[in-house]
């Protein structure tokens, strides 16, 4: 389930500590660590830089080449215009979030496909028409809402976005829309003003996801991991079967801890 998008300055809601309803609770074993490690996985509303085209999905922005920084937005009427970013640190477009929810499009890939969705607030698609003309008026996915995300050969971090009809999304510094470039979707060739950034929302992002999935793995006490061999561990044979834990032959090392168990006792 989507969550509702925060924004820098909005206060987030406390969460009850467990361990403040009961002190008997020990908030370092494993379950508590698995439940706290699952939350901040679920609840990481920071923005972050995709750096692949299969790291764009889930609520994204997506930053133009401008100065100062501007990044692709839709009214409630469908219409598409370059609107200023505001939380941004020293015009650097890498670490760009939006404050505004007519900035955040949400990113899906088309089932079977390699190409890609964008949704705007009003839950109508990005689109773009024959004469370049970028609007957010469907509510049906065609060949016209339909793009292709394409890594820039020569920048890392960056990405072209076109239409199915091999076109790209591009500024025109020269085209002032209420004193912003123009945006449209009938650039021919790869250029300055074709080169986007795309930043996500960080609980999405794959490798994240991967990373978080791994520490979770580590996360296990002492107290645990005796309970499953049944008898008291020494450092070696704790930090082994955490070892395990993370590359996965975590049942092969315990039940050859447990059989020399076995052996010890009838040996």
């Amino acid at each position: 389930m989507v969550k509702p998008l925060s924004f820098k300055g909005d206060k987030k809601p406390k969460k009850r500590k467990r361990a403040e309803a009961d002190p008997s609770i020990d908030d370092t074993g494993p379950s508590n660590l698995a439940v706290a490690t699952t939350e901040d996985g679920e609840h990481d509303d920071s923005w972050v830089s995709a750096e692949a085209a299969g790291d764009v999905q889930g609520p994204v922005m997506i930053v133009l080449p401008t100065d100062p920084p501007t990044c692709l937005a839709c009214d409630a009427n469908g219409k598409i215009f370059t609107d200023p970013i505001v939380n941004i640190i020293d015009g650097n477009p890498s670490t760009a979030e939006p404050h505004d929810v007519r900035q955040v499009w949400v990113a899906n890939k088309i089932y079977g496909t390699d190409n890609f969705r964008f949704k705007g607030r009003y839950g109508k698609y990005l689109s773009c028409d024959k004469y370049g003309i970028l609007t957010a008026t469907s509510e049906a996915i065609t060949a016209l809402e339909t793009w292709t995300v394409i890594p820039t050969h020569d920048t890392q971090g960056t990405f072209q976005v076109q239409s199915q009809r091999e076109t790209f999304l591009t500024t025109k510094e020269s085209t002032k829309v209420n004193g912003t470039p123009e945006i449209r979707g009938d650039a021919t060739e790869i250029s300055f003003d074709t080169t986007l950034r795309i930043r996500m929302q960080a609980r999405f992002k794959p490798r994240i996801k991967a990373s978080k999935e791994e520490r979770a793995k580590e996360k296990i006490s002492r107290q645990e991991l005796e309970e499953a061999v049944g008898r008291r561990l020494n450092e070696d044979e704790v930090r082994s079967l955490k070892k395990a834990r993370r590359e996965g032959d975590y049942h092969e090392q315990l039940l050859d801890l447990k059989s020399k168990n076995k052996h010890d006792k009838y040996g």
